[in-house]
């Protein structure tokens, strides 16, 4: 029971990492903006990297042997 919520919560993520890393989202970023100096868009791609990671991590973590 538990492998299967583990192997649909993964699949999740593969598609929401997806949707987010697609051309209609990421286009919202791409703008002549800065935050503290460094261009929005690098920041924005590296942030929502690191977090699809970070879930990545915390549902494979919970997950059981």
């Amino acid at each position: 029971m538990h492998e299967t919520l583990v192997s649909q919560r993964l699949v999740a993520l593969f598609f929401a990492a997806g949707v987010v890393f697609n051309f209609p989202l990421i286009a919202l970023w791409d703008q002549e903006v800065t935050w503290q100096g460094i261009a929005l868009f690098p920041l924005a791609l590296f942030v929502l990297w690191a977090a699809l990671i970070g879930a990545l991590a915390w549902i494979m973590e919970r997950a059981p042997d």
